[in-house]
Formats: structure tokens, C-alpha cells, sequence
């Protein structure tokens, strides 16, 4: 199955340190009006998803999730989550506090890797 969601080596290892720190952490990929369409990580026990969220997949073993209205424009879309040094505009997630940002990459899918691509609760 493809991924909707995939974070590169160097977001990876950020996450990775953080989780040393933080322990659990959840992603939610926010569509509001201070951070933009930025990914936010947070402590898991700090963000309580809503019950129209959804769960895109889980990247270093951390859950990322998207309102479904979001996910509505995003739903033919791969998400490659990447770093880039300095803070962003709120300064909300937890890179920040390690010097860096959040930023979304992305992909359309093709007709074939739709095909291929991991369903999500609302599909499934």
C-alpha cells in the first residue's frame, strides 16, 4: 500500500528527538489561520482530535490526522513532511521549540497509485 502520508529523514529524526522529550506525539495538519496549512506536532495527551478527523496513517509510530474538510481537498494528494530551520509563524508545534518548522510537500497521485493508496476511516 502507498502511503498518504511520509516524512523525510531529516523530519524523522526531529520527531524521533522530540518523542525522547515528549514521549507520545499526534501530527495534525492545520488548515487554520496563524500556521497556514503547516503540520503541527504535539504531545499526544495536548490535542484531542475531533470525531470528524481523520486519521491519514501514523509516521514514527505517531498518528497524523487532518479535518475532513481538509481531507476533502487533500484526498488525492501524498504528503511528504519535511523540516526547515527556523520557527514559524505561532510557533504552536513542538519542533519549535528545537529551532525548526514543519512544512508539507506533496504529490498527486496517479490514477494507478490510487489504486494502491491506504484507505482511511472514511473510506474504508
Amino acid at each position: 500500500m502507498i502511503p498518504r502520508v511520509k516524512l523525510t529523514e531529516k523530519a524523522a529524526e526531529v520527531v524521533r528527538e522530540l518523542k525522547k522529550e515528549h514521549g507520545d506525539l499526534l501530527f495534525f495538519q492545520s488548515g487554520g489561520c496563524c500556521e497556514g496549512s503547516q503540520p503541527l506536532l504535539y504531545p499526544i495527551d495536548d490535542f484531542r482530535p475531533g470525531s470528524r478527523d481523520v486519521l491519514l496513517g501514523t509516521v514514527e509510530e505517531t498518528p497524523y490526522y487532518m479535518s475532513e474538510i481538509e481531507f476533502k481537498y487533500w484526498k488525492y494528494t501524498q504528503l511528504l513532511i519535511d523540516v526547515v530551520a527556523g520557527v514559524g509563524v505561532g510557533g504552536f508545534s513542538l519542533e519549535s521549540t528545537v529551532g525548526y518548522t514543519f512544512v508539507t510537500k506533496s504529490h498527486l497521485f496517479t490514477e494507478d497509485e490510487l489504486a494502491e493508496v491506504e484507505p482511511v476511516a472514511e473510506e474504508a
